[in-house]
């Protein structure tokens, strides 16, 4: 199965990338990784792309498309993928077309309020990567990261300033994917919850209508 996660910044989608990772035993391919990753390695893309990032502003497209393409080609996506954080722009998501087709795009709608709320309490492990929230998805080292033993730390995009404009790039530039995809019908949507295993339900139960 190929799925494209859309949704507001700090709506879950990384999450239940991992959850549908796991229950089809596809790869979860989060772009916003591939170029942190990136970034944390010093590499030249890094080096380009650093200062974008941290302003809260969308990476070129062409960088963008030229990450994903070289990642899809890799054995593990020949029985599918999820895609998170890709496409943001419709112009992606026809690059996207010339790719690799896809099977359905699922939305999940979380208001702005909830998302500022939810981006405050995330943290992040600058040596390895790994992702908490203090609230939904705490780390069992505390303020450490459980896996590598790392302070963990805010990100730059996920400061209260940096949101904001986040957010007002997506209404701008990503939300119309919505009206992209339902003319293909392919768009699902479901309502964020706060739980976690409720989004979750929600999610399966939408994907499983297909």
């Amino acid at each position: 199965m190929r799925i494209i996660l859309l949704g507001a910044p700090g709506a879950g989608k990384g999450t239940q990338a991992e959850i549908l990772s796991q229950h089809y035993c596809i790869p979860a391919v989060s772009t916003g990784n591939l170029i942190r990753e990136a970034v944390r390695a010093q590499t030249p893309l890094g080096l380009r792309v650093q200062a974008v990032i941290e302003r809260g502003e969308l990476v070129s497209d062409e960088t963008v498309i030229q990450i994903l393409t070289e990642r899809l080609t890799k054995p593990d996506c020949e029985g599918g993928f999820i895609l998170d954080g890709f496409p943001r722009t419709v112009p992606q998501a026809q690059a996207l077309e010339l790719i690799s087709d896809v099977d359905c795009v699922l939305s999940i709608e979380v208001s702005d309020e909830r998302i500022i709320k939810r981006m405050g309490g995330r943290r992040s492990c600058p040596k390895c990567g790994a992702t908490y929230h203090v609230d939904y998805k705490p780390s069992a080292g505390g303020e450490n990261c459980q896996h590598c033993g790392e302070f963990l730390v805010v990100r730059n995009d996920d400061k209260p300033e940096v949101v904001l404009h986040r957010l007002e790039t997506y209404h701008a530039q990503t939300e119309p994917l919505k009206v992209f995809y339902e003319k293909t019908g392919k768009l699902l949507c479901v309502e964020g919850q706060e739980e976690v295993k409720d989004t979750t339900a929600l999610v399966l139960e939408a994907l499983a209508s297909l």
